[in-house]
């Protein structure tokens, strides 16, 4: 799991380099995000954030979890419609993420070269990427160590 006091500290630094307001909410969404064990969904974050928040509704969790993908601060996971926070948001590249169907784990890669020559046959196909997303469903070592015993 993500060490969460580093990232909020990573992430209030990348805000202010950016000269983006890091609000009490957006740290609180990322501070749960990063310290969930999987991607969490936005309805999930709403139930937690109202816990400590009544004024809390989905449009308050949807504004925070724009501003930290925009931010490079959290990933959407598309198959589950779910978040997952960024373990190395200074990243600017592409990345890839793994993630266990059995226990939800998810991990995140750079493997630039994969991204770039997606991006040039795109191109010589006449398209242009807007967009990325690179998801790889299976076992993590854990679960398929668990799976075989």
């Amino acid at each position: 799991m993500l060490d969460s006091h580093a990232l909020l500290t990573q992430a209030e630094r990348q805000c202010h380099k950016h000269g983006a307001r890091f609000t009490p909410i957006r740290r609180r969404v990322l501070e749960m995000i990063a310290t969930s064990p999987g991607g969490l969904k936005a309805y999930d974050l709403l139930d937690r954030l109202a816990t400590e928040h009544a004024s809390a509704r989905p449009p308050t969790v949807y504004r925070a979890l724009e501003f930290l993908i925009e931010q490079g601060l959290v990933h959407r996971i598309e198959s589950l419609n779910a978040y997952v926070a960024c373990p190395c948001p200074e990243h600017a590249h592409g990345f890839q993420l793994l993630i266990c169907r059995s226990c939800g784990r998810v991990e995140e890669l750079h493997l630039d070269d994969v991204n770039e020559q997606l991006t040039q046959v795109a191109r010589q196909q006449g398209y242009r990427i807007e967009r990325q997303t690179i998801e790889l469903l299976g076992l993590c070592a854990s679960c398929t160590e668990q799976a075989s015993a």
